[in-house]
């Protein structure tokens, strides 16, 4: 009995430009859901104002949607693999559309939460096919595939961002849930009735210098076995931690910085320091993904973290000591941004690499739970600010990053490339004791 009850791929879908369509498809859809993240935080202050929760209450909302947005992406990525992209799409925008209706009913904070998980549920589904079926559809550069579809989440904030925040200002934040939910969720699902995986693998043109890519699909047990997994997987941690950190806390640094306010002249613009350095890292954090797996298609995948882990150390290593300088602080948040984002490029690519084609969406999405688990590691920043101050946190954020780019050029990259050898060899010789027998 069939388990794919997506229609047949058509002739148009052997042409050469029709896993570019696939690609800008999924970088809308992406853009259709960044809001749930990037814009939630427009509508923390008008909430507070109606109904008195406090923002430590109504902030429990965002992380109940990062933990359900990471955690549960293995789940909605093995119905992809099963059943193709198209159907968990749709159940993705029905879910993000019901999550910010729901938001803009809500007059409890129960209520809140729940759209919350809707909205976790709804975006891990969107997240985690278009950036899964961008590895199948380019195995011959799934670094830049999957940097531009991670892109489109941060590009999506960019477009929306103020036509949202004009809305509550003039309507207020109930409606500008309601409408933006309802748009961005069609959008998503007249999408997702095009979206298709391809019929047949994919043929990688492989490196094998810089670019080891596996001819075996492994399975999701299988990969939860690797030690090299779980190598990935804490890697992606340590530089997860430090990049969230940074972005939830970048407003209360620069307050006790005492630059929040000061105005900075750069590049022809005068803003206050603060609204300069979140704008700048939107823009560069974009551009950043695409561009490292762009190099990271030319000289290797661990090659590339060495260099961005390293230079967001350097970056993190500037701001404990010359933060305090509203240039400064700018500059140095903006290039860390843009050394950040790559790891929603690189490590989808690696895992595409390691793993192989046919469980890519599972697979990634296994690895990509270590976002959701960075997460929760994030309150401790706020602690040890507190006690010991801000330089003491940017030091543990320097030393975290400084052994991730250790860990990748000395023991994943070994690590990856053995377990691809071994694994082929051990099929090769399988396979041709098939053929004597």
């Amino acid at each position: 009995m069939a388990t794919n009850p997506q229609p047949a791929i058509t002739p148009m879908a052997e042409a050469p430009y029709y896993r570019w369509m696939q690609l800008v498809m999924g970088l809308v859809c992406m853009a259709m859901i960044a809001n749930l993240q990037y814009g939630w935080t427009l509508f923390v202050d008008p909430i507070d104002a109606k109904f008195h929760w406090g923002r430590p209450a109504i902030q429990i909302a965002f992380t109940l949607f990062v933990v359900t947005e990471t955690w549960l992406v293995p789940i909605e990525a093995w119905f992809v693999d099963r059943f193709g992209p198209g159907v968990v799409v749709k159940f993705g925008a029905l879910m993000i559309t019901l999550a910010w209706v729901l938001n803009s009913y809500a007059n409890s904070l129960p209520l809140l939460y729940i759209g919350a998980i809707f909205g976790g549920i709804g975006a891990g589904s969107v997240y985690g096919t278009c950036v899964g079926n961008a590895l199948k559809w380019f195995p011959d550069h799934r670094g830049f595939a999957a940097g531009l579809t991670a892109a489109g989440f941060g590009a999506g904030a960019a477009i929306t961002v103020v036509p949202i925040a004009h809305m509550i200002a003039t309507s207020g934040y109930q409606q500008a849930f309601f409408s933006f939910g309802i748009g961005q969720g069609l959008v998503v699902f007249v999408l997702a009735f095009f979206l298709r995986k391809p019929s047949r693998a994919v043929p990688a043109k492989r490196k094998k210098l810089n670019l080891p890519q596996t001819a075996i699909d492994f399975t999701p047990p299988q990969v939860m076995g690797s030690p090299i997994f779980w190598v990935m997987y804490l890697v992606f941690v340590m530089v997860a931690a430090g990049g969230l950190m940074a972005a939830a806390q970048i407003a209360p640094i620069a307050h006790d910085f005492k630059i929040a306010n000061v105005p900075v002249s750069m590049l022809g613009f005068q803003m206050a320091a603060l609204t300069f350095a979140i704008s700048l890292d939107r823009i560069v954090d974009g551009f950043g993904r695409p561009f490292f797996g762009f190099v990271s298609d030319r000289i290797g995948r661990e090659n590339t973290m060495f260099i961005a882990f390293t230079t967001g150390a350097a970056m993190l290593l500037t701001l404990s000591m010359y933060g305090h300088i509203p240039v400064v602080f700018v500059l140095a948040t903006a290039v860390y941004f843009g050394v950040f984002g790559e790891i929603y490029s690189l490590f989808p690519a690696t895992s595409g690499d390691t793993f192989g084609v046919k469980y890519a969406t599972t697979n990634n999405g296994m690895l990509y739970t270590a976002k959701g688990t960075a997460s929760l590691l994030v309150p401790l920043a706020s602690i040890v600010a507190r006690d010991f101050g801000w330089q003491a946190v940017f030091m543990i954020a320097v030393a975290l990053n400084a052994t991730a780019a250790l860990l990748a050029i000395f023991v994943i990259k070994p690590m990856r490339r053995s377990f691809i050898m071994g694994h082929e060899a051990t099929a090769g010789t399988a396979a041709r004791k098939i053929t004597a027998a």
